[in-house]
């Protein structure tokens, strides 16, 4: 696969490239013949015409309306949501007015559409591609993956250990690296996955053994038991205990692990509210800087009958 350069919208802001081809009349009639895609902060939505106006070092840059989205159903909110966030653009004209000020005619529906045909459009399930999260639902995450362009990650493609929300897991404009889980190609969207970068059971318990007390968060609370994550894709089952909420990081002692039925069974020590504690920093089993493509992932230990796995390019 050939290197990405369609990257989540702010990854080009700060670079020198950027500002070299933003910061002038001249620098932006290259960029124009060129057609290179740039960034700038959107400054201001106006009120008359809902135009997006970005301050490119002193000249004026302009996204009309109906340049802001490529692909999507144009709605006010869409672009009001814009101001005060990077915005990658293409130039499509310069203008001079009498006095010889400049004002650029851009477009972000260009640059999108450029990145849909020419990279996401070319990418098959099982691809590991760079993205940022721009919001949440309870159903899921969304992520720009390329231009502003947005894909969708469901509740259950984040992690093998079940959240309530993609919040429980990510943080607002996080950047992360993604799996490419499946691809519309008629309706042009992608939806993508995090569940196979965050390790096998084999990978995940390894760092854990019988007698050791560790910390864990609570992510559900059944009539049966008490479930606490111990990694993103490991969680076991402790008894009930009073005064435990979901959300509560505890410390649990880990009573049996048994591969053959991909159990932990653990002992609640101490809770603690939410809040309390730092957030654990999630961790890849997987380099995705070396890795760029898988095919096929197996989350089951080898002495389990049962198989829970990722069958991405097949």
């Amino acid at each position: 696969m050939s290197i990405n350069k369609y990257l989540p919208e702010g990854s080009l802001i700060s670079t020198h490239e950027n500002r070299e081809y933003t910061s002038s009349y001249e620098g932006l009639e290259r960029a124009k013949q060129e057609g290179k895609i740039l960034e700038g902060v959107v400054k201001m939505c106006d009120s008359t015409s809902m135009n997006l106006h970005l301050d490119l070092y002193g000249i004026e840059g302009i996204i009309p309306k109906e340049e802001v989205i490529y692909g999507e159903e144009l709605k006010d909110i869409a672009i009001i949501t814009r101001v005060g966030k990077p915005c990658a653009f293409k130039v499509i004209g310069l203008e001079k007015d009498d006095k010889g000020k400049v004002r650029a005619i851009l477009s972000r529906r260009l640059a999108q559409m450029e990145c849909m045909k020419n990279y996401l459009l070319d990418l098959v399930p099982g691809d590991i591609i760079p993205a940022k999260i721009t919001h949440f639902e309870p159903f899921g995450a969304f992520l720009d993956v390329g231009c502003g362009i947005i894909s969708l990650m469901t509740v259950d493609s984040v992690s093998v250990s079940r959240i309530s929300s993609p919040r429980d897991r990510f943080l607002p404009r996080e950047e992360l690296d993604v799996v490419v889980k499946s691809i519309d190609y008629e309706n042009e969207r992608l939806y993508v996955s995090t569940k196979e970068l965050f390790g096998t059971w084999e990978e995940n318990v390894k760092d854990y053994s019988v007698g050791q007390t560790v910390l864990g968060i609570v992510r559900s609370i059944e009539n049966y038991g008490i479930f606490v994550e111990l990694k993103p894709n490991l969680a076991g089952l402790a008894e009930l205990k009073s005064d435990v909420s979901v959300g509560d990081y505890c410390a649990v002692y880990i009573k049996s692990i048994m591969p053959e039925k991909m159990k932990i069974k653990l002992v609640i020590i101490d809770a603690h509210e939410s809040g309390t504690i730092s957030k654990p920093k999630n961790q890849y089993y997987i380099d995705t800087k070396k890795t760029k493509h898988i095919s096929y992932w197996k989350y089951s230990p080898k002495e389990c009958t049962k198989l829970v796995e990722s069958k991405l390019d097949c």
